[in-house]
């Protein structure tokens, strides 16, 4: 048995119909380099085979009686592959449309709370390019609660080889133990109830000197963006359960080159990239607000945190993404500036304090709260804490083969929010960069028309920031 933290319980109390609270991911595969000829039932006894020494794809969620503490993880005895792995074919043309389309569709479901929660779906019949070789594409989905977007990237890493045939790379997990009874669920929620109020104690000391700290950067202009501060576009209001998802390569390559050339972080010229985007497209729908869009970042606390349980170990900054600045290098430098700012400042959070304030949510409390909160459309009503949520996850630097299969395309996909309704997420892969994109398809019915602006943005970046150096090093030859 191991209890789930507050941070990943939050997680199954925030989920309701329409907030569906797992992630997901879209991986492109070369069944070419498979030793063998790629067939689904040789596919699915070495995903079972791999899956079984792996206790986090085995647990499922039990509840604690009358809903007293968070619930804890127990083994599913009965586990079976074929509730998880699922084998589907696309319809002629099995092109980009095609899967997207599927893509969308699997990622509007929620996973069944009676099993473990992760699903993939293998995806035959894939044809990205006309006159190209067919490719094998998988969904997979696993919630929040068991996953952050860095122990994500890890656990599928597990799942993968450094060559097509080698030993799968290592992992050490802990077993989950044995099966607890009722009264030890019981007699463990009322000991956490009871210490409860001396760990409040322990919690709002460092947050109080958080606010002093937020209240002296504000006096110095070096705070971080504030929430509540983002106008209101068309995805900041009441989601559906209907999602919608687009994808994009960028080179990794020529990131880190505008990157060399401006002094600048490879996450700043991303943010400047979504930044660039987004005002393209709000643009070319004659609804680009005044003042910039503000985008909560997840920032991982993996390396900071002193808590050895819990699968997500994440804070979060805001940032302002420059949308109301039409000069892309203009848009980079003052980025570069805040996120410096928002960084340090972020810095002085402690990395745990998002972990501990959770362990207060209470379960039933939390989800009527949620469900009110929709009811009523308050995320319409008050102002806009965020427009989206924006994530750089750090993927595989060198190519890894999933099953025998060579990973092309490695595509993230977040949740999305009432208030919230878009998710970017990008992941390095290989010298590629992948960007995911997932929004409400209400809100966002034409998220394609947004990931296309991507690559165009890197190049008008790449463009300006190559014009604006030679333009400086001709001044310096002039004054020598």
């Amino acid at each position: 048995m191991e209890r789930l933290s507050g941070l990943d319980a939050s997680f199954l109390y925030l989920e309701t119909p329409a907030q569906l609270m797992h992630v997901c991911a879209v991986l492109v595969i070369d069944p070419s380099t498979m030793p063998e000829p790629y067939s689904f039932p040789r596919f699915q006894r070495a995903l079972d085979a791999r899956v079984r020494g792996l206790p986090t794809f085995l647990r499922k969620i039990r509840g604690v009686p009358l809903g007293l503490d968070h619930p804890v993880w127990v083994e599913d005895r009965n586990f079976d592959i074929e509730r998880h792995l699922h084998r589907l074919a696309l319809p002629t043309p099995g092109g980009y449309a095609e899967l997207m389309e599927l893509a969308a569709h699997f990622a509007s479901l929620p996973l069944d709370r009676s099993r473990p929660l992760w699903e993939m779906w293998v995806i035959e019949g894939y044809t990205p390019d006309p006159g190209g070789g067919e490719r094998i594409a998988v969904l997979v989905k696993s919630h929040h609660a068991t996953v952050d977007g860095v122990s994500g990237a890890n656990l599928l890493s597990h799942l993968c080889a450094l060559e097509p045939d080698a030993e799968f790379l290592s992992v050490e997990e802990r077993p989950l133990g044995g099966d607890p009874t009722r009264g030890a669920l019981l007699g463990r929620a009322v000991i956490d109830t009871v210490t409860k109020p001396l760990n409040l104690v322990r919690v709002i000391k460092p947050s109080v000197s958080f606010i002093a700290n937020t209240i002296g950067r504000a006096r110095e202009g070096t705070a971080m963006a504030a929430p509540f501060s983002a106008p209101r576009t068309a995805f900041n209001g009441i989601i559906t359960g209907r999602r919608a998802i687009a994808l994009a390569d960028l080179s990794l390559d020529e990131i880190r080159e505008v990157k060399r050339d401006s002094g600048a972080t490879v996450n700043d010229v991303v943010l400047t990239i979504v930044g660039g985007a987004l005002r393209a497209y709000l643009e070319g729908r004659g609804e680009l607000p005044d003042t910039t869009l503000l985008a909560a970042v997840p920032v991982s606390v993996r390396e900071a945190s002193n808590r050895a349980e819990g699968a997500n170990k994440v804070s979060a900054l805001f940032c302002k993404l420059g949308t109301d600045l039409g000069d892309p290098l203009e848009r980079l430098r003052l980025l570069a500036e805040r996120n410096r700012y928002a960084k340090e400042h972020h810095d002085a959070i402690g990395a745990d304090t998002l972990q501990d304030w959770a362990e207060f949510a209470a379960p039933r409390t939390f989800g009527l709260a949620v469900r009110a909160y929709a009811a009523l459309r308050l995320p319409e009503k008050h102002p806009v804490v965020h427009n989206l949520v924006v994530s750089n996850v750090p993927g595989p630097p060198i190519p890894l083969y999933f099953m025998g299969g060579r990973i092309e395309g490695l595509y993230p996909l977040g949740p999305v929010y009432h208030g919230s309704g878009l998710n970017i997420t990008v992941m390095s892969n290989a010298g590629r960069v992948h960007v995911g994109a997932i929004a409400c398809r209400e809100s966002v019915p034409d998220v394609e028309t947004l990931v296309r602006e991507f690559p165009r943005e890197l190049e008008r970046l790449r463009k300006e920031v190559a014009e604006r150096g030679a333009e400086d090093r001709a001044e310096d030859q002039v004054e020598e």
